[in-house]
Formats: C-alpha cells, structure tokens, sequence
C-alpha cells in the first residue's frame, strides 16, 4: 500500500487547523455546496442531502483525526490509499466554505494563483487564505504522490 508522510511545523500549522475546527462545525449542518436536485421530488431532495450530509461529517472527522495527539507530539501525518479520497473530498468541502465565507472577494483566478500580499490582507481574511493554500498542498500531495486510480474509486 501507498503511503506518504508529511512532516508539519506545529507553530504554522495549529492556528490553521483552529479555523478547520470552526468550519467543521458548520460543515455538520450544511452542505460545503449547494444541490441542483431541482427535477427530484422534495422527500428524495431530502433523503439525498441528508445522505450526503452523513458523508460530508465523516470526511471531515477522518481529516481533523489526522491532527491527534500523535501529530501534535511528532508534527507528522500519513496519507495512504484507505483515507486519500476521504481525505482530498474534506479538503474540497473546507476550502468551498472558506472561500464562500471568508475569500469570495479575492476572486477565483486570485485564490488558484495563490498571489495574495498577506500583509494588506485583515488578519481573518489571512488566517482563511493560509488555511486554503494549506488544504490545497494536502490535496496536490495526495493526487501527485498516490496513486491516481484511488481518487477514482
């Protein structure tokens, strides 16, 4: 089995995940993205989002697991083949929710380029921009370095 480590400086990475926590809080209630299930009849509109809700909550509890005492004593976590898609569609569901709530006035084609002067940005605006290039390296390591047909699965 496939399998990459990362080693993590603590002081950068901790206050990152303090704004993780706070999004995975509203993460449980709500979907990262809207649905287009306009044509479904509302009982399986429902039925669907509730489902996808039960996912959602559980890909960000396997990515905030991660981040346990063991990572805050070595500064280490592992990506293998069993957590990579969890791990990558967590990712995805912060970072839509973090540039809906915190960064949709730097603009997509700003946020993908990843040229921000962070010190003219308000230190929450920073904190969120950080937190969403930090999810996007967890995310291009994982489709670079493991291999892709997971991420298919």
């Amino acid at each position: 089995m496939k399998r990459i480590e990362v080693k993590l400086a603590l002081p950068v990475v901790a206050p990152l995940l303090d704004v993780v926590r706070e999004l995975a809080d509203g993460l449980a209630h709500n979907l990262a993205a809207p649905l287009g299930l306009s044509d479904l009849e509302p009982e399986d509109r429902g039925a669907w989002a509730d489902e996808l809700l039960v996912a959602q909550r559980e890909e960000v509890r396997v990515l905030l697991g991660l981040f346990d005492d063991e990572f805050f004593s070595e500064g280490v976590v592992a990506f293998d083949e069993d957590n990579a898609e969890i791990i990558v569609r967590a990712c995805a569901a912060i970072r839509l929710r973090l540039r809906e709530q915190f960064l949709k006035d730097l603009g997509d084609e700003v946020l993908e380029s990843s040229e921000v002067a962070l010190s003219v940005l308000p230190e929450p605006t920073r904190r969120a921009f950080m937190c969403y290039l930090f999810l996007a390296t967890i995310q291009e390591l994982i489709i670079e370095h493991l291999d892709s047909s997971i991420l298919d699965a």
